[in-house]
């Protein structure tokens, strides 16, 4: 993964060195700081330097500022993380509860009315859907900020209104996708021959929908949550650029747009590995639902 990481940014045109100085520096000028920035290094010694660091938990120094990327990661990190969770909270159980609603009163109005709504949510880019909301909330009624930037000392806890819109994008297509396989999972659960012996039987639908479709419906579910898991986390990095939010997600930009290898490099090996951490979550809790999964059986 960290080797993946390090090639793709080797291609980016330009350094850093170049945008620092400018258009008029010197080749002297140039060469001395690719120097000091250890930029004329074969780039196996440099990837070779970057990995010892970064797995002794040492991401080095941005090449503008002279901050550590330690220390940026770290301030901005929890506002993804913040973002994330806000996103998801909000989604699964909403498109869990609206996907059973749909797939249990199939071509219903209602189901109609979800099924063309979500659809509409996963065809729209994230970064239209950001947009649109922008005007309509934040220039048309001015209900909330346009953008996410916070002064220095400043903290989402001290203006959370910046938090709203990032959140309500991010949720749409998430909401929208999980709804989808929800309900398609429970059409097909309730179509199956134990649900309709139950419901000749007597049994409430209540108690049907419970006892037998949620917990059969469900574990396929946890799978799209899980792929979505990666999705998110793309649709963060365009949704914090549209917002200017202060994450994680905005620090990768940020480093692309400087052509700080070294920021790139290390922001990108946070995100793999946070996507790899939450990948790994999502197979354990599938594992747990799904007994015929777990190791051994």
């Amino acid at each position: 993964m960290s080797v993946a990481i390090f090639t793709a940014t080797e291609f980016l045109p330009g350094d850093a060195a170049s945008l620092l100085l400018g258009q008029q520096a010197t080749e002297s000028n140039l060469k001395n700081l690719r120097h000091n920035m250890g930029l004329d290094r074969h780039p196996v010694e440099r990837y070779s330097i970057w990995i010892k660091n970064a797995v002794q938990g040492d991401l080095g120094m941005a090449a503008r500022g002279g901050a550590t990327i330690n220390s940026m990661v770290k301030s901005r990190l929890p506002n993804s993380a913040l973002l994330a969770a806000a996103a998801f909270l909000i989604a699964v159980p909403t498109s869990l509860f609206a996907g059973v609603l749909a797939g249990t009163r199939p071509d219903t109005k209602l189901d109609r009315i979800l099924s063309i709504g979500s659809l509409l949510a996963i065809s729209i880019p994230e970064f239209i859907i950001g947009v649109i909301l922008m005007m309509v909330f934040a220039t048309k009624l001015g209900w909330f900020p346009s953008s996410s930037i916070m002064l220095p000392g400043e903290s989402i806890w001290s203006s959370p209104k910046i938090l709203v819109l990032p959140t309500i994008t991010i949720t749409g297509a998430l909401f929208a996708y999980i709804l989808r396989m929800a309900r398609a999972n429970v059409i097909e659960v309730m179509e199956s021959n134990y649900v309709r012996t139950a419901i000749l039987k007597g049994i409430s639908m209540r108690q049907v929908v419970f006892k037998h479709v949620l917990p059969n419906a469900l574990i396929p579910t946890i799978t799209v949550i899980a792929n979505n898991v990666g999705w998110m986390f793309g649709g963060i990095i365009v949704v914090e650029f549209v917002f200017a939010y202060p994450g994680i997600g905005s620090l990768l930009i940020m480093a692309i747009d400087t052509r700080d290898m070294r920021l790139l490099q290390s922001t990108a090996l946070v995100i793999a590995a946070i996507y790899a951490f939450a990948n790994l979550a999502a197979d354990l809790v599938y594992g747990l639902l799904n007994p015929r999964v777990r190791v051994g059986q």
